[in-house]
């Protein structure tokens, strides 16, 4: 078999061209969305709300309804009351975050606990199921994934101040608080967004290892972001394709991708740090 061949011949399987155009999209909107979690210093909060995704993904079957919504709302729902009990419960937000996504995920057991024999459509959404989407299912996702790129384009300035200098967003007239419901609420619709392609337990490696990628090489955060994208795209290619010649498990495969893809950059910082002038940290305020 050519190089070709091998790139080509998998395109002849519908349900490989719906793969890749849907962790296409995933790794994007990860990529937009991490790359604002990854200066917050949101990572446990991208565990917590996918882990919080898994009782709405239980009770939207259990009812026949569709994923996407019944993780929606649970993952919304819990981003929500998360940021509501860390404002006014006067409680650390990683303590908010411990609690709430405990008690959901713990509610996702219970549920499942209940639903007679053995379901193993749900255990998908656990470790990913990219090969096995639809047709609606990559319609829905491409939905939810231009609501989140249009609304973050929309309110890039005013996540980027108030990711930087909340205080001084809130001294300008921001809606500060608003913007932190809203911002969670994007961070909880993108993990709904992954679901189906990598699943719950590696949907944080989508949104945290790109961005983080991108902040060891990044003098801006628009640089940040653009290589995270970079990153974002191509491993879920690579990955795809890798998982199919190896017959390895797609989520997994693309998580790993980047993983490696981190681990080399980190590796080439390290060495680069060591000499003069090798220092790569962002600015204390994006470049204009």
């Amino acid at each position: 078999m050519t190089p070709l061949d091998a790139i080509l011949d998998p395109l002849a399987y519908p349900f490989f061209v719906r793969a890749l155009a849907a962790a296409t999209i995933v790794g994007l909107v990860c990529a937009v969305v991490g790359s604002y979690m990854v200066l917050r210093g949101l990572a446990f909060m991208g565990d917590a709300l996918s882990h919080a995704a898994f009782p709405g993904v239980v009770a939207a079957y259990m009812l026949g309804a569709p994923f996407y919504l019944g993780a929606a709302i649970a993952a919304v729902g819990t981003a929500l009351a998360i940021a509501w009990v860390s404002r006014h419960g006067r409680l650390r937000s990683d303590t908010a975050i411990g609690v709430l996504f405990a008690g959901m995920f713990a509610l996702g057991i219970f549920l499942f606990s209940r639903i007679p024999n053995y379901v193993g459509d749900l255990f998908g959404f656990l470790f990913g199921e990219v090969l096995g989407i639809s047709d609606g299912d990559l319609i829905a996702l491409a939905v939810l994934a231009l609501v989140v790129l249009v609304l973050v384009v929309a309110l890039w300035k005013e996540l980027l101040y108030s990711t930087f200098d909340p205080l001084g967003a809130a001294a300008a007239g921001l809606p500060v608080a608003r913007l932190e419901y809203l911002f969670l609420a994007l961070i909880a619709l993108t993990i709904v967004i992954s679901l189906q392609a990598v699943g719950i337990i590696l949907v944080v490696a989508m949104l945290i290892t790109p961005a983080a990628t991108g902040q060891l090489l990044a003098s801006s955060f628009r640089r940040l972001m653009a290589i995270a994208i970079v990153i974002g795209v191509t491993s879920p290619i690579v990955g795809l394709y890798l998982s199919y010649w190896l017959d390895a498990a797609a989520g997994a495969t693309i998580v790993l991708m980047e993983t490696l893809v981190f681990g080399v950059v980190l590796a080439g910082r390290t060495v680069a740090t060591r000499r003069p002038n090798g220092s790569t940290r962002l600015p204390a305020e994006p470049a204009a």
